[in-house]
């Protein structure tokens, strides 16, 4: 909190002053994205009308000019509307809080992609670590054993739980979290697709491209116990994800049932996600205790 309140108190201190769009340059590898889509032309046109009302956040650069910390959208409606200047908060950050104030101001923004909190927690607890704060990314997929500093939780309004859960899509390769950034692999399916390896990942991504199938939580639990098993290859993958829903099991779990064994503020999917995993390790303890009964015969 103390790192937090110098950052602010640091901010308060700096006067606002107009700086040329041409001496900006956008932070090194954020992660947030800045789209041209209707939003971006509804923003410069309140822009052109009005005037930047809330100035943009940035630091000194190296080599000369300035690093965005806060407002790549703004700058880029300013463009748009053909403004050559943009008011500006100068703050004397080094890297690592640099990174901090960055993802603070960034991650209450609607409609965040999957692969934007993915890669803004990472940045972030990275950054933390570094300051020498608790981190202790020490998680299973169930998270229990997961801890960071409660700041972080609060302020992103997210459980620990699922914070490690978007982190650890930071291991998927690129055109496998653009599937789930476009909502054609689920993200709760995608954290198990991202203990694959990247030719197991890249022939996921194959398939559903040349099929146009996407990925339960549960075909995706299936592909990555193969690939533990050694198992794994592009047909056992197909047949997984071609399997037809209707020789499946149905089997429907009453949420006023289980309710009871979560934390009061548990999605139903972190529920189903629980749920899997124990599975998952369940049917582990199973096989073993088949092997070592044949082992007995």
């Amino acid at each position: 909190m103390r790192e937090k309140q110098m950052i602010r108190s640091k901010h308060l201190e700096e006067k606002t002053e107009k700086i040329p769009i041409d001496q900006l340059r956008p932070f090194k590898n954020h992660p947030f994205q800045v789209v041209l889509n209707e939003g971006m032309y509804e923003l410069a046109e309140s822009v052109k009308s009005m005037g930047v009302l809330t100035p943009i956040a940035v630091r000194p650069h190296p080599e000369g000019g300035y690093e965005i910390l806060s407002g790549h959208r703004r700058v880029r409606a300013c463009e748009i509307a053909g403004m050559d200047k943009v008011p500006a908060k100068i703050l004397q950050l080094n890297d690592d809080m640099a990174v901090i104030f960055l993802v603070e101001s960034n991650i209450q923004r609607e409609n965040l992609l999957p692969s934007e909190k993915a890669y803004a927690y990472r940045m972030r607890l990275e950054a933390m670590k570094r300051q020498g704060l608790r981190t202790d990314l020490t998680s299973s997929q169930i998270g229990t054993k997961f801890r960071t500093d409660e700041m972080i939780a609060k302020e992103i309004r997210e459980s620990r739980n699922q914070i490690h859960r978007y982190i650890r899509l930071t291991n998927l390769i690129y055109p496998l979290l653009d599937l789930v950034d476009t909502k054609k692999v689920p993200v709760n399916a995608a954290v198990e697709l991202s203990y694959l390896g990247t030719k197991a990942q890249s022939d996921i991504v194959e398939i559903i491209g040349h099929d146009e199938i996407s990925v339960s939580i549960k075909q995706a639990v299936e592909i990555r116990r193969l690939s533990r098993d050694g198992k794994i290859d592009m047909a056992a993958i197909e047949s997984i994800l071609k399997e037809r829903t209707t020789k499946n099991l149905s089997l429907t779990l009453k949420e006023n049932m289980i309710r009871k064994y979560f934390p009061k503020e548990y999605t139903k999917e972190q529920m189903e996600n629980v749920v899997f995993a124990l599975l998952e390790k369940w049917s582990e303890k199973q096989s073993k205790k088949k092997i070592s009964m044949h082992g007995k015969d």
